[in-house]
This record gives C-alpha cells, structure tokens and sequence, in this order.
C-alpha cells in the first residue's frame, strides 16, 4: 500500500525547472508588479493579491514556535531568513498568507495545540509549513498530509521551502547534515536570525543526547550527539555582542555532553566563551544530565563562580527513586544527583539549583513517590517543574503499565534575600507589562521599576520582596545603570547576521585601499540580490576613508 509521503516529492531540486524565475529574476519582478502608476482607489485589490500569489517572497510570514529555548533558536533563524529573503513577518496569524508552525513533541498538549493551530489555518485558506520535533519524528501523521516540512536539521532551507508552498507545492526534507560521514549540529550558526528579544542570543551548541530514555519523544526528532565546533560557537557570540547582546544561553537536549563526539568538553568550551563576555554581560548555562556533568564539577563550580556567569544549573532529576530511574533509563542513579548538588551547593555559594520531576511514570509506587518527595523537602529547590507523564507514541514507556497522575506540591521555597543588596541585568518586561523583568547572580526572577534607562543595563537594587516565583527590587539612589553591550542592541524585529561577514571584511582592509568601499557596496548589493531588505542601510553612519 502506498504511503501518505509515496506522492510527495523527496528534495526541493526535484521541482527546480528552467521556468522558474531565478533570485535575481524575482527581485526584478517585484519592481515591476504593477506595470503603471494609476489612482489608489483604481487599483483593484485581487489584481493585488493575484501578483503576490505568483511571486514568492512577497507574501506575510506568521510563525508560531513551541517549546523549549533550542526550538526557540531554531524559530528565530527561521525568521531571519525569511526576512532576508524579502518576506514580511507579521505578529497577527490573521492578516498572515503563510504559517510556519514549530513543533514541540515532549508532551502531549504541546502536540495538541500544534495539531490544533494546523486546523485553524487550514479552516482560514491559509498556506502551513510545519517544522520542529514533531513532523520530523513523526512525519507520516494523518494530520500532517500535504503539509510541506521543514526537518530540524534544515532550518537553512526554509525560503526554499515557503517559496514551494506558496507555490501550492509540498515539499518534505527531512535529512541529517554530515560531514565525511559525521554527523553535523545542524545548519550553520552565521545564518541571519531575528531574535525574539533583542537584548538575548540563544545558542544551541549540539543537538540529539547520548542517552534513550524510555519516556522521550525528542530523541526521534534529534537524534544521537552532535557538537558545534568551540570555533564556530565562539565566533557566535562574539557576533551576538556586537549586536548589542547583553545575554546569552546555551542551549542543547544535553549540555553536559557536549563535545564528546568532536573531542572536547563543556568546560573547554565555557572557558573560551567566557573570555569574549563583555563586563556586565552575562551567560546563562542550559540543562545538562547529572551523569555527563558529574566528571567535570570541579571545573563547573569555577566556572559557575565567574562574575559573568549566572551561578544556575538545570539539573533534571525526574525521580528520587532508583527503581524508577532504571525503568526511565536515566543512567544514573539517586545519589548520583545527590553528589552534584551536594558539591555545587558547597562549592558555589547560593546557586541555584533547577531540576525537574515527572509524576506518575509507569510502575511507579506510592513508595516511589516518596522518596521523590522527600528529596524536594531536602534540597527546598527553588526552581522546580513538574510534569505528569504522558505516554508519548513510539517510546517504550508508552507500551508499559499506565499508573494515575500523581500531583505533587513542594513544600514553598521561603526566600532569604529579602534586604540584600545586588547587582541585576535587566533584559524584558513581565507578562503584566507593570515592571521590568531582571535576574541577579543565581538567576533568580527580580522585577523592577518600568524605566526605560534600565532595559539592558546592569544596575544595583535593595531587595524588599520576595514572592513565590519572583524577588522585588528597588534600584539604589546613587547607582548608575551599566551599560553591558559593546554596541547597541538591534531592533526588534530587525535580522541579525546580514552585515557581518562584509564588516569584518571592511574593518581588516587598507584604509588606504581605493577598492575598500566598493567591496562594502558590493556585498550590499548581493544581499539585495536575493531579496534582502536593506532599508536601514540609511541609518548607518558609515565613512569612507580619503584616497
């Protein structure tokens, strides 16, 4: 019997053919849309509509991203992208031609919402590109038939894919990036991107685990290891700085692992980084598994001490139980986790230790349970997610013997910060737009006065309340706000990455070279060719040096 994909085609340059316009064909074109001047109120709206339908790269763009911060990164260069190539993203889904849905596949109401928003498009005549863990897992889905998708290891072949869609083509890649064999991270980390905040870089440095717990879904999506050169995630955020990032985290399924396929470590990595951290600026750590963390804590808990390192670690325990542990082929065992806290918590005064736990996995006993809890009375974790478990399709945890949903409810954190006095970067505003959002040296939540002089500052505060997720702060009188960015941070909204190769370029150059601002306007002038938007090229106080 022929499959849902068996009338798909396999790669987009299967459908390349000498009729269809080439970049610099479509730039031409999109000057020349509507042949003649004439009134506004002559011009007919579907003569419009009709123009852009044939032309790829006019069209409105809407992207929905679900889940966890390496979904988010991927989501943000999906964007850049696409604005580069001369589309238009739009934050209303309703005045949007095209949407791009990024998946999330760890639980089963993220699939859910998904499925859901792919049924609201389809009910709105809107065109769908589906990306992220969930088609790529599983890209034979009822619901995903005819969809074109975008795999999570070719986020650099998206224009590619929204030109065929809006083209009324479906298309499907689905591949894994190698090398020699080897297999890649994934798309290259110099692709144009917007960020969601301005003022925050998200960088996934691998991608897969090494592990195969019984209950995760991502592993299908993400595979096995695969690092990013310590180079190229160096070069990465030394670029993100001069973008006006005052914040960075590092992101991956398994940060602890990192390198162990490419010959090096987490540790050597963070070293390097932290040498391109400018004063102010901050790095947040990932999560990481307490097996691939437990040989490198010496070096962590340096590295957690350093001034520009928030002193935070996401460390997923998932249960306290050993028995349940084995049945989750976690790898490791209680005390295991025990050991990293217990050794960070020393070692690192007033970290803050994240884990999560996941309740009601099969097998588990009202014993079990227990133990999980006393764990958490233990350690009084300040941050801490829980999760009920939903049997994912494919995982083995999925065929086992399903147990009711516990609810578990940690004792309150009680804070003790209350009258201390400290230093906070502040990168967002809250979800009720009333403060700004801050975190201090342990990544703790600290919410401050909505003045604009603070967004992306370092400044000084006297803590005087403390609720169950969040610390308040009042900023000391005579503290002035630090500025953390060797430049000021993009717009929102504004791509990342276009300028970058041919500003390096044009800083090592003679200054005496006649040639030097023709390179600059030449480089321009490709990005123009396939589509970029330059517009604020205007806005640049660029000078040329007498020859």
């Amino acid at each position: 019997m022929p499959s849902a994909c068996d009338s798909l085609i396999d790669d987009i340059e299967d459908m390349v053919s000498s009729n269809d316009p080439t970049p610099h064909e479509r730039q031409s074109a999109r000057k020349s849309i509507i042949p003649r001047s004439r009134k506004k109120k002559e011009l007919l709206s579907n003569e419009e509509l009709q123009a852009d339908s044939l032309i790829p790269g006019t069209q409105k763009i809407w992207m929905k991203t679900w889940g966890c911060s390496h979904n988010n990164s991927d989501g943000e260069y999906m964007a850049g992208q696409l604005a580069a190539s001369g589309y238009k993203m739009t934050d209303d889904p309703s005045e949007a031609d095209l949407w791009v849905l990024n998946s999330c596949t760890v639980k089963n109401p993220a699939e859910d919402h998904f499925r859901n928003s792919i049924k609201k498009a389809q009910e709105q005549q809107k065109k769908v590109v589906v990306a992220g863990c969930v088609p790529q897992a599983q890209p034979r889905m009822e619901y995903l038939k005819g969809l074109s998708i975008i795999g999570v290891q070719q986020i650099d072949r998206v224009v590619e894919v929204v030109d065929e869609a809006v083209k009324g083509h479906s298309v499907r890649l689905l591949g894994q990036k190698k090398d020699g064999g080897r297999r890649l991270g994934g798309a290259r980390l110099d692709l144009p991107k917007i960020r969601k905040n301005p003022l925050i870089e998200i960088i996934s440095i691998n991608t897969g685990c090494l592990n195969a717990c019984t209950y995760c879904k991502t592993k299908h999506a993400r595979g096995d290891l695969a690092s990013y050169p310590v180079e190229e995630l160096v070069e990465r955020a030394r670029q993100s700085f001069q973008e006006g990032v005052c914040e960075i985290w590092l992101t991956s399924e398994d940060t602890g692992a990192y390198g162990r396929d490419i010959g090096t470590d987490l540790p050597t990595l963070l070293w390097k980084l932290v040498e391109e951290i400018p004063e102010g600026a901050m790095l947040r750590l990932g999560m990481t598994n307490p097996p691939y963390i437990l040989e490198h804590l010496e070096e962590m808990a340096k590295i957690l001490n350093h001034p520009r390192v928030y002193a935070f670690l996401h460390v997923p325990v998932q249960s306290a139980s050993d028995s349940v542990l084995m049945d989750m082929k976690r790898e490791y065992c209680v005390n295991d986790f025990r050991q990293v806290v217990d050794f960070l918590k020393e070692r690192v005064p007033g970290v803050t230790i994240a884990t999560d736990i996941i309740c009601g996995f099969p097998g588990e006993t009202e014993e079990d349970f227990q133990e999980t809890i006393e764990l958490v009375k233990c350690y009084k974790f300040p941050s801490l997610f829980i999760n009920q478990f939903y049997p994912r399709p494919g995982t083995p945890a999925a065929k086992m013997e399903q147990v009711p949903a516990h609810v578990v409810r940690a004792d309150q954190h009680t804070s003790l910060t209350v009258g201390e006095r400290q230093h906070v970067l502040v990168t967002e505003e809250s979800f009720d737009t009333q403060f700004y959002v801050a975190h201090n040296k342990f990544y703790e939540q600290v919410l401050v006065p909505k003045r604009l002089e603070f967004k992306g500052k370092m400044i000084e505060v006297d803590i005087y309340e403390a609720g169950k997720h969040f610390l308040k702060g009042r900023p000391v009188e005579d503290s002035k706000p630090f500025t953390p960015s060797i430049a000021a941070p993009l717009q929102k909204g504004e791509v990342s990455g276009l300028l970058q190769v041919n500003m390096h370029t044009y800083s090592h150059m003679n200054c005496k070279n006649a040639l030097y601002p023709f390179f600059f306007f030449f480089s321009l002038h490709i990005y123009n060719f396939f589509g970029a938007d330059l517009s604020y090229i205007e806005h640049l106080n660029i000078q040329f040096p007498k020859h």
